[in-house]
């Protein structure tokens, strides 16, 4: 497996991103699919819209949220594609639309794909 990293899709595309995977379920606010400049949008990866509403991005819930998105992702072809995906290129970067960088969906796919066990 090559690199895999975390961005956030309003930041700005770089050249050393490789491939670009949105893993958001909702497309971003605001935002054009050139803007995004994704080369596959998995949002089937994405936690469920109940899951993610209990979650409300509120910090203090998010150990509990990541518990609760891997109990989702176990066993889904979603994360099994997106395990593919970053097998097959040598950079992949995984984009999410959270304003906090630390406490998203992306960090809990992060440790899943790099440690497929946790």
């Amino acid at each position: 497996m090559g690199q895999v990293r975390i961005k956030r899709v309003y930041d700005e595309p770089a050249s050393s991103d490789g491939y670009r995977i949105l893993v958001d379920r909702l497309w971003p606010r605001g935002l054009s699919k050139e803007a995004v400049s994704a080369d596959e949008w998995l949002k089937e990866v994405g936690p469920s819209t109940e899951l993610r509403r209990w979650f409300g991005h509120d910090p203090e819930r998010f150990e509990e949220f990541a518990a609760r998105y891997r109990a989702e992702l176990a066993g889904s072809e979603a994360l099994a594609l997106l395990q593919e995906r970053c097998r097959e290129h040598e950079v992949v970067t995984l984009l999410f639309g959270a304003k906090d960088a630390e406490d998203n969906q992306a960090v809990v796919l992060l440790g899943l794909v790099r440690s497929p066990t946790r």
